[in-house]
């Protein structure tokens, strides 16, 4: 796979590996500030089709927020939005896709990203972002069995009387620092298992085993930069949410495209990488054809 100029570091320096995994670099804070900007560059210059992708973000946020002001779940509103981290390395499919075919050379439009569901490892990809949803299930749940440790089972009456439990009592202070602490050790096993996983698996058609034990290596080797990227994702997606969410439109495809390029920094490339056949073009239709385009044996019966 091709690349271009400022793709890597030139004082990340591989470590050398005794086992058959990837080599992972050695990578500093400067590389996650060369990431962001690369990223910004992707979405730079195909910005509608990555909004397109994540608009998903800000509409899931405008019905969270309607949902808890209609049915009484406010409580869960922070929990919710803070889960969203964990699987954003799973949403972002289609923009590591199209970093990918941004640094190839290729062409890059929408309907190109949503070639990463016919990826041979697309399954491994959805074993994965199956595990992240677990995790984000078992989030939201235990952050609710917090709240009820600390005030019960009675309902906040309005946003105003919610902030003024959790911010002015001793029960809503213990709520704050143990819900944060728990929210941190769930958003650190997230980081840990999917830093660099989906795009391991979408460039080396890596399993879903072999690109969770390669983002431990990754998050291992570079613990110091790997907790920077965290700190810079958590404080990215909290100014993304403060304006109605809407803001994650431009926060999530900047951090999956940048997320592509720190891959691309910290896991240096295949030295026995093997072309990969292109896929076959498909023909394209026009609505017209319906029914007839979804019968190849009656067109062939047909000419």
């Amino acid at each position: 796979m091709a690349s271009y100029r400022g793709n890597v570091a030139p004082t990340a320096r591989p470590a050398p590996e005794s086992g058959a995994g990837p080599i992972i670099r050695h990578i500093g804070l400067h590389d996650l500030q060369d990431a962001l900007r690369l990223g910004w560059e992707d979405f730079k210059a195909v910005p509608s089709h990555a909004i397109i992708l994540c608009v998903i973000y800000p509409v899931l946020g405008l019905v969270l927020a309607r949902t808890v002001l209609g049915y009484s779940v406010l409580p869960l509103l922070f929990p919710l939005a803070a889960g969203f981290a964990l699987l954003g390395p799973f949403a972002a499919l289609g923009l590591y896709e199209l970093s990918r075919r941004r640094e190839a050379g290729e062409p890059a439009s929408a309907a190109d990203a949503l070639d990463v569901l016919r990826s041979p490892s697309f399954g491994a990809m959805l074993g994965l972002g199956t595990l992240l949803l677990a995790l984000f299930v078992v989030w939201v749940a235990t952050a609710q069995a917090i709240y009820v440790a600390a005030f019960g089972y009675t309902a906040a009456a309005d946003i105003p009387d919610f902030l003024e439990r959790v911010l002015t009592t001793p029960q809503g202070w213990w709520l704050i620092v143990v819900g944060c602490s728990v929210g941190f050790l769930f958003a650190l096993v997230a980081l840990c298992i999917s830093v660099v996983s989906f795009p391991l698996m979408l460039d080396r058609h890596a399993g879903t085993v072999d690109a969770i034990v390669t983002s431990l290596r990754v998050v291992a080797r570079n613990a110091i930069p790997m907790a920077a990227w965290g700190f810079i994702v958590a404080v990215l997606l909290v100014l993304g949410s403060l304006p109605l969410f809407l803001g994650l439109a431009v926060v999530i495809p900047l951090l999956g495209h940048a997320t592509w390029h720190l891959y691309r920094k910290v896991v240096a490339p295949d030295p026995n990488a093997r072309p990969v056949a292109p896929r076959p073009h498909r023909e394209r239709r026009s609505a017209a054809d319906f029914p007839v385009a979804i019968l190849p044996w009656w067109r062939r019966n047909r000419s």
